[in-house]
């Protein structure tokens, strides 16, 4: 009687230790890259050596840790085409694409390496360049990889290009819990199980 009880809720807690152990997934450290629409970051599309902005708009590059397109974190700082190509006034036969460049934070940084502070630039190009050609024009060096992933700009990071990292970046002391002994979850379920089993073991010898 009491292992009937005691068995689902054993795999009940095994279930939840899983999809605990699943919420600290592997991500990857790279360059996303966004378009403005408005006043808010949407996710490209397309990557920078197809995509082709037109005169005025503005685009953004991120570099973090992220899952997949939908956690990814979006560019910081201002996004105003006219503040940033204030400096770059219009030409006939070239467009004006605005650039907010976002190395990230020192938490998503490659060990031994630390992010330059965030820029925005104005790419005079031509008409028919595409965003990689207008990030050649602002942010040299680029590197890619042989799959024609955007590695660095400007240099960073030197090493590395999409490779994948753990997504557990609280700080030691905050998770300590989960390194170094049973988390509060687990300690919580397993009461709940002693519980429920010293209930079922009464509720059998009342009966008998």
């Amino acid at each position: 009687m009491t292992r009937r009880l005691l068995l689902p809720f054993l795999a009940a807690l095994l279930l939840t230790g899983a999809a605990t152990a699943s919420a600290h997934a592997a991500g990857y450290r790279y360059w996303s890259f966004w378009d403005r629409d408005g006043a808010r970051w949407v996710y490209a599309t397309q990557g920078p050596a197809t995509a082709r902005p037109s005169d005025g708009d503005v685009q953004g590059f991120r570099f973090a840790v992220s899952e997949d397109s939908q956690d990814a974190d979006q560019p910081r700082g201002s996004a105003d085409f006219t503040a940033i190509c204030a400096g770059t006034p219009a030409r006939q036969g070239t467009k004006r694409v605005a650039l907010v460049l976002d190395f990230g934070t020192p938490a998503d940084a490659p060990s031994g390496e630390a992010p330059p502070r965030a820029r925005t630039a104005c790419a005079r190009v031509s008409p028919d360049a595409t965003t990689a050609e207008a990030l050649a024009a602002v942010a040299k060096p680029l590197r890619y990889d042989t799959n024609a992933l955007l590695c660095a700009i400007s240099g960073y990071p030197e090493q590395g290009c999409g490779e994948q990292v753990s997504r557990d970046t609280e700080p030691t002391r905050a998770r300590k819990d989960t390194d170094d002994g049973p988390s509060l979850g687990l300690i919580g379920g397993v009461a709940v199980i002693v519980l429920l089993g010293a209930a079922g073991i009464r509720q059998a010898r009342r009966r008998a």
